[in-house]
């Protein structure tokens, strides 16, 4: 018997696991992750960027656990040595509509404490990136570059050394609940029982979230992927460090943005379309039975009628290396279609309500037998250790 199971070894499962074993190192914690490494997913194909906590509203759960989960990252990677570079970004206005949302976006970042964040000129901007194009920007010198798969694999490595358990390969198929008790079983025939489980499956949260919940779940989780470029070798110097373009205010996508990456390169994107599959992160991924669900969540249909532009744009960019270029040229001109190679891609766990909403905030969700990370997209990876101190203090007053 296991005073906590935790299902999903990403970045956000393995913190909360760090956080129980740090705070009540009596407990006895085990991670169940149905890969065979952590940070598998999500965590291991975003782009690595230390979020600053420009983008969200004052007081919400995103800004609050990434502010805290900032700092609280920042000062384990110096205790335990890993590398990273705070070289900070630029937020590029290209047109003089965006204006107005970026000196919003401006007064927000104040509003959540970024008071070294200033408004700049073109000039200002080019003497930082000085081949970006623009009317008017934000240096936001709090952001930097990671890897958040050294950063799992260290997390990994301290709960194990905390006494706590790590089970690779176990895929949760059922769950079952008796007297406030919880056994789950796993694809290969594990058996394993809990007081309390911590559903951290990304992807997946939703699905394991059902076999948690005794009502029926309001929230499913739309996948999309998003892919990248890579600057040719000879065009990197083209970026400096990090350029953003003024985010849709009315979608939970930043943009393609130019990243320069911890271990060398610069990464060009990303776009944002529909996965065929939760997994999806080739074009032609499919899985029939995924696919159709999605279709079929009421929620997924509604936003589908109010976005079909911007996601058929989206999708054309998929498709047209020209069309996705032509996208990159508003901040920078000079790229070409032939300075561009193909990258990776990731793909988002995006919770979708029932009315078409498309969650904006950190969602955690509670029953009888279990706490459920439902929506955990970024900065989740730079909040991780506050999302999982907050997880865990609700897990430690249950028991």
């Amino acid at each position: 018997m296991y005073d906590i199971i935790i299902i999903g070894g990403g970045i956000v499962g393995l913190a909360t696991a760090l956080q129980l074993k740090e705070q009540r190192p009596q407990l006895k914690v085990l991670v169940l992750e149905k890969e065979k490494r952590v940070a598998e997913h999500q965590t291991g194909h975003n782009s690595g960027v230390i979020h600053s906590g420009l983008y969200y509203k004052p007081g919400s759960l995103k800004a609050t656990n990434c502010i805290r989960g900032y700092r609280m990252l920042l000062d384990f990677c110096d205790r335990e040595g890993i590398h990273y570079d705070l070289c900070g970004k630029i937020v590029v206005a290209t047109r003089p509509e965006e204006v107005p949302i970026l000196n919003g976006l401006h007064e927000r970042g104040l509003q959540n404490g970024l008071v070294e964040n200033r408004k700049i000129t073109l000039e200002e901007m080019r003497e930082i990136e000085p081949h970006v194009r623009g009317l008017e920007g934000i240096w936001v010198p709090y952001t930097g570059i990671i890897d958040y798969k050294a950063v799992s694999e260290k997390y990994a490595k301290r709960i194990r050394e905390l006494g706590g358990e790590i089970r690779l390969g176990e895929k949760v198929v059922q769950v079952h609940a008796t007297d406030g008790r919880s056994q789950i079983s796993t694809e290969k025939g594990g058996e394993y029982k809990a007081k309390l489980i911590i559903n951290c499956a990304g992807l997946y949260s939703d699905k394991v979230a059902q076999l948690t919940q005794e009502d029926s779940m309001k929230v499913r989780i739309i996948p999309f992927r998003g892919e990248y470029y890579k600057l040719k070798a000879e065009k990197e110097h083209l970026v400096k460090n990090l350029i953003y373009p003024v985010p849709d205010p009315n979608f939970p996508f930043l943009g393609v943005h130019f990243t320069r990456m911890i271990e060398g390169g610069v990464e060009a994107g990303p776009n944002a379309v529909l996965a065929f599959r939760r997994e999806g992160y080739g074009k032609l991924d499919i899985d029939f039975k995924e696919f159709i669900e999605t279709l079929a969540w009421p929620g997924f249909r509604k936003v589908a009628a109010k976005y079909w532009q911007t996601g058929l744009g989206e999708m054309y960019r998929s498709f047209s290396k020209a069309a996705f270029t032509k996208a990159l040229q508003e901040l920078i001109p000079e790229i070409q279609a032939e300075d561009l190679e193909p990258g990776g891609a990731g793909v988002r766990a995006q919770a979708c309500d029932y009315d078409g909403g498309l969650l904006d905030d950190f969602a955690i969700l509670e029953s009888t037998t279990a706490i459920n990370v439902i929506n955990a997209p970024s900065p989740a990876a730079t909040s991780s250790l506050s999302i999982g101190q907050t997880v865990s203090e609700r897990a430690l007053a249950r028991l």
